[in-house]
């Protein structure tokens, strides 16, 4: 599933976040990439340890945290602390590849499976050339360049790349996530019956309002409660936790 999550973060959040990390000293992307994606990366990156970027983690951090759709597209069990990376001048893309199954955070040795690959886009996409993230998958290549503050999410099993910028500067943080389902067909019905179960409820309570509010619990009706009921029977059955 590739879902597109738009204004994660504020424009107040997006100015700090990018305020705190272009004052920041860059280096080189391949320190975190593999042997595969390390021949093919040629971008800059933020180093973790740094404190503009421990804070610009905490803001993208809180802001994953409290938007509902992230949480109930990725069905999170763990997240690896979100990066940062940079494209423009002499280091501007980085070519097919597919992410590690498996990151290990450095400074807690903690395991992530990469389930879910995430890009969070903090430049204004009128401001650069190129730096389109493009993931291949069954229906062909999708080509994504959102606006500041959107997020994509797409399977941590997709070959993708970022496309050469050839003006500009693309700035942009990343992360993988490892769900509590793992597979994306499961994690896809999933957010689908979420996300009808909500529509019913909203419908049963304009449908109240408009009745004047005569109803005991307008949105939890025989048949949202028997949805809600398989929806959690699904989880059950398939979530790892």
């Amino acid at each position: 599933m590739l879902l597109r999550i738009p204004h994660v973060l504020t424009p107040d959040e997006l100015a700090q976040v990018r305020q705190l990390i272009l004052q920041a000293d860059w280096a080189d992307g391949r320190i975190t990439a593999g042997s595969q994606s390390g021949a093919v990366k040629k971008n800059r990156q933020l180093p973790e340890d740094l404190p503009q970027a421990q804070q610009a983690r905490h803001i993208v951090s809180v802001a994953l945290a409290r938007n509902p759709m992230f949480v109930t597209g990725a069905l999170p069990k763990s997240v690896y602390p979100p990066l940062f990376n940079r494209y423009g001048g002499a280091s501007n893309y980085f070519g097919d590849h597919i992410d590690n199954a498996v990151r290990t955070h450095a400074a807690t040795a903690r395991h992530v499976r990469t389930d879910i690959s995430c890009t969070l886009f903090l430049a204004d996409p009128a401001s650069y050339d190129g730096g389109e993230l493009v993931v291949q998958d069954t229906y062909g290549e999708q080509r994504i360049k959102f606006d500041a503050g959107d997020l994509v999410m797409y399977p941590g099993t997709s070959v993708h790349r970022v496309e050469p910028v050839t003006r500009g500067e693309r700035l942009a943080c990343f992360f993988w996530i490892e769900s509590m389902v793992r597979a994306d067909a499961q994690r896809r019905l999933l957010y689908d019956m979420d996300l009808a179960i909500t529509a019913l409820r909203q419908q049963a309570l304009g449908r109240a309002l408009q009745n004047g509010g005569q109803t005991d619990s307008p949105a939890d009706t025989a048949e949202v409660v028997r949805l809600t009921g398989c929806y959690h029977n699904l989880l059950r059955m398939w979530a790892d936790v």
